[in-house]
């Protein structure tokens, strides 16, 4: 079997780039391994019409949106190897192996939980990375942010436009300048520089963070940047990461150092939301159709899928 386009990863960036090409008459196959980018996240919101929509409803309704397209094929896949060249790629999953013309990744990141007792419990129930998902929810709450460096402590800042009491917990791991210090009080925040030992929770939502000398400080909500790694599969790729470990692609076509692999949606941006995964894969479907298309004009075809 061969297709125009194989994609990998069936969120809202696969799925916004498939019905994208299946619009364009594109020969689309959208393989989901079911792992979902942020499993423990309960609703999608800032998602203009799908606010507040679980996750699982919000690709039900993609996925039933995508059958009207009778050239994209979605299926339950999880892509174990990609070879071959730019036109010539041989994708191989459980099923067997497949050609395509070009690839296109959007499989998310993975996360990896800090070492904290309690964090990897919380994570998407009380603990957050983005306050535009979740602030509304939470709001004039006492909030606490990790912070792992110097460079994250603008970030705390942003969260006072939800509440009026956040504390940011260093843990010594670094110097606070005075200067910051005083911005931070400034605006009400408080730098915790005391070791964090461990989450107190109940019934799966903190209630404060205990400190390494037994010290404990009340706090609802707390947000993290934790590590954050590519997928095996595009590890293998050999694609080009940057400093922060993003896939790097170039900034109009989205297309890898490695001709022919394309990527959209949270692997290649900090910046990460469903609405902002799903632009960026449209907008590597839109590029992908014109050079595609172009090259079937070029090549005496008549237009369409095949």
């Amino acid at each position: 079997m061969s297709y125009d386009v194989v994609i990998v990863g069936g969120g809202p960036a696969g799925l916004s780039a498939a019905l994208a090409l299946g619009r364009a008459r594109k020969r689309v196959l959208l393989c989901d391994a079911g792992a979902r980018r942020n499993a423990a996240a309960e609703h999608i919101h800032n998602f203009v019409t799908r606010d507040g929509t679980p996750p699982q409803e919000f690709r039900e309704i993609g996925r039933r949106q995508l059958a009207a397209y009778p050239s994209v094929e979605a299926r339950d896949l999880r892509v174990e190897a990609i070879a071959g060249t730019r036109g010539a790629f041989q994708v191989t999953s459980a099923a067997g192996t497949v050609e395509a013309r070009r690839i296109l990744l959007c499989t998310g990141l993975i996360d990896e939980p800090l070492a904290i007792q309690g964090f990897r419990e919380l994570w998407g129930r009380s603990i957050y990375q983005c306050p535009y998902c979740h602030g509304w929810e939470v709001q004039d709450r006492r909030w606490g942010y990790l912070a792992r460096g110097v460079q994250f402590l603008e970030f705390p800042l942003l969260l006072r436009g939800w509440t009026r009491d956040v504390v940011v917990f260093t843990s010594g791991a670094f110097d606070v300048q005075a200067d910051i210090r005083a911005r931070l009080g400034a605006a009400g925040i408080h730098v915790e520089a005391r070791p964090v030992a461990r989450l107190i929770a109940r019934d799966d939502r903190l209630e404060g963070i205990q400190l390494s000398d037994g010290a404990t400080i009340r706090c609802e909500v707390l947000f993290a940047h934790p590590p954050q790694r590519q997928v095996d599969l595009v590890r293998t790729l050999g694609v080009a990461l940057d400093d922060d470990g993003f896939v790097q692609v170039d900034p109009m076509r989205r297309e890898t150092s490695v001709p022919g692999i394309y990527a959209g949606g949270d692997l290649v941006s900090r910046m990460q939301g469903a609405i902002l995964a799903a632009a960026s894969a449209m907008q590597a479907a839109a590029m992908l159709n014109h050079e595609l298309t172009a090259e079937l004009v070029a090549g005496g075809g008549a237009g369409g899928p095949e």
